[in-house]
């Protein structure tokens, strides 16, 4: 959600002054950042490594200073935004804008069928988790029978009986979500390095990142829910006292 504000070379500090203040004022805006002609220079010889002969050939820098501004979500696709841009893009000192939004709205729809697709694999996992606890509690209840009659005999309770088939469940359900985020954080580190600079200006969208600690945890604590939903099925059916 991002424009781009082309500075003209020769503009002078009062009117790039009055671009960012213009830029700032807008509501439209969520953060501005100013960007030198040598950090533009050093960010293409970063993604296009293959092409710095070609820039030291030039002889000089071909890139102006800029504005990088980031839009609103829903502010980036509105009509009003528009009238915004032209009139920074007709202010003095600004030499050209740059405004992917067809290329965004493309990006979000990609967005959201990826989505789309995560829910539907995710929600097959769930139920995978879900049956795999569930059948490992039953084998447990029936390898157990004789040990739960004695139970039974001695004069156990019911909860006494369920409880460890239960917290079963749930230390299954800990340890393969614990399993799963440990198998992220090795992909986030380790794949980003064997691709290397093959991404090139990929780079600049794509994005490893690990999960945030509240993120951890609601992925632990889905694995208590599945693995305790999971017992409780299993016992429900399997387990008459």
């Amino acid at each position: 959600m991002m424009v781009v504000f082309f500075l003209s070379p020769d503009a002078t500090a009062a009117e790039i002054g009055d671009i960012e203040q213009r830029i700032q004022s807008s509501p439209y805006v969520v953060r501005m950042k100013p960007v030198s002609s040598e950090q533009a220079w050093e960010r293409f010889q970063e993604s296009f490594p293959e092409l710095r002969e070609i820039l030291k050939s030039l002889g000089a820098n071909p890139f102006p200073p800029s504005f990088e501004v980031t839009l609103h979500k829903k502010a980036f696709m509105s009509n009003e935004i528009i009238g915004f841009i032209e009139d920074i893009k007709n202010t003095k000192g600004v030499e050209d804008v740059q405004l992917n939004r067809d290329w965004v709205e493309k990006m979000q729809s990609l967005s959201r069928l990826a989505r789309a697709i995560g829910f539907f694999l995710g929600g097959i996992l769930i139920l995978a988790s879900f049956f795999i606890i569930s059948n490992v509690i039953r084998l447990n209840v029936f390898a157990r029978q004789g040990e739960i009659e004695i139970l039974r005999f001695v004069g156990a309770t019911n909860t006494f009986i369920r409880l460890p088939f239960l917290l079963e469940g749930i230390t299954l359900g800990v340890l393969g979500s614990a399993l799963s985020l440990g198998l992220l954080f090795l992909l986030v580190k380790l794949f980003p390095l064997y691709l290397g600079h093959s991404l090139g200006a990929l780079q600049e969208i794509i994005n490893f990142r690990t999960l945030s600690s509240s993120q951890a945890l609601g992925i632990i604590a889905g694995g208590v829910l599945m693995g305790g939903m999971g017992s409780l099925s299993s016992l429900s059916r399997f387990l008459k006292i």
